[in-house]
């Protein structure tokens, strides 16, 4: 596979997490680098997961898959992006905004964002590409661009405070909601 190729199947893989990124990045602001860390961590090690996966999976079970990969990927951000609009709207001040680079949260990010990947996978697959390369590539393109999204959210946040919550709330929605919709049509 060539370099070039490569690198922009990464980069579109990694624009829904560096757009979740975003949004988590404008929820947590001020961004820790713990936080930092745990997503980005988790959302390459998703990406270039996923890929490896469907690669063994191979063509079996692609039809399986490609049926309902859309509808858990648009409920996971749907779910994850209705929850950040109510805490923007249903702030006491004494209740603690989820964490989304922790728990239950977190993973459902990091299956959301990387369903995609699984989709590259099989399809590298059927091509007859050795995924290992391809694997690490999305994986530290994910990780790069989802710590670049959190801190430019963190700025963001910090500025425009709940107007941006909501907003991002919306963007995952949006994104949830893409996927649904090129699957579908």
């Amino acid at each position: 596979m060539e370099t070039v190729t490569l690198l922009l199947i990464a980069l579109a893989l990694a624009m829904d997490a560096f757009a979740v990124a975003l949004a988590a990045g404008v929820v947590l602001h001020p961004v820790s680098k713990r936080q930092l860390f745990r997503l980005g961590f988790h959302f390459g090690l998703f990406q270039g997961l996923m890929p490896i996966c469907g690669w063994l999976a191979g063509l079996s079970v692609q039809h399986m898959i490609s049926a309902y990969d859309h509808w858990i990927a648009f409920g996971l951000l749907s779910f994850v992006g209705g929850k950040m609009i109510h805490e923007a709207f249903h702030d006491d001040g004494e209740k603690q905004k989820t964490d989304p680079t922790r728990g239950a949260t977190m993973v459902m990010l990091s299956v959301a964002t990387s369903i995609d990947a699984l989709a590259v996978g099989l399809s590298l697959a059927m091509i007859g590409v050795n995924i290992w390369t391809p694997a690490l590539v999305i994986a530290i393109t994910a990780s790069t661009l989802t710590v670049a999204g959190m801190l430019l959210g963190g700025r963001i946040g910090m500025i425009w405070g709940k107007r941006v919550e909501v907003t991002g709330g919306v963007v995952l929605l949006a994104i949830g909601l893409k996927i649904l919709v090129e699957h579908l049509g």
